[in-house]
């Protein structure tokens, strides 16, 4: 099973992903760690990506997620994945696949970016995330106000490593 968790910068995928990862005793990859240099000082600088600045870090991630799945491990990422093109260039063509939306509104993720220091995501960039952001359509939907604790096992209840891939509905 491959989990991505995506959503906008300061949604909680990173603090989530590694809680969920430790659960399943499983690898865990947070997307930022496949991102050139140049694209973080963009980030870090105000400077929203471009599609162009974003296929090569996709691919990396696609790489990665391929490799986990033919050594049949189960698999943690972390991707903002905010627009559907991006979230098929990270799904091979059988799926097997899970993308988890950490979904929170831009009040209580602005709060969060204004407290985060030690990351190179410019919190001014939070407004153009949520501009390109496109719901997925077929995703488990978690509410971010929860503890990561009661979303970790949101994520175990709905869609169990066993199963071969997963979406649901918003948690409650």
């Amino acid at each position: 099973m491959i989990y991505i968790l995506m959503g906008v910068s300061g949604s909680g995928k990173t603090t989530v992903g590694q809680l969920l990862a430790s659960q399943l005793h499983c690898g865990f990859h947070d997307a930022d760690a496949f991102h050139s240099e140049a694209n973080k000082a963009k980030m870090h600088n105000g400077i929203p990506l471009t599609d162009e600045d974003r296929w090569p870090w996709l691919a990396a991630m696609r790489a990665a997620i391929d490799t986990a799945r033919a050594e049949g491990r189960t698999h943690v990422f972390t991707c903002s994945a905010l627009r559907q093109t991006y979230r098929d260039r990270l799904t091979p063509p059988d799926g097997g696949v899970t993308f988890v939306f950490m979904k929170g509104d831009a009040g209580t993720i602005g709060s969060r970016l204004s407290a985060r220091t030690d990351h190179f995501f410019n919190p001014a960039l939070l407004q153009s995330q949520f501009d390109t952001l496109e719901e997925p359509r077929d995703a488990l939907v978690l509410d971010i106000r929860r503890t990561p604790e009661a979303l970790v096992q949101d994520i175990l209840d709905k869609c169990p490593p066993e199963s071969a891939a997963c979406s649901g509905k918003p948690a409650a």
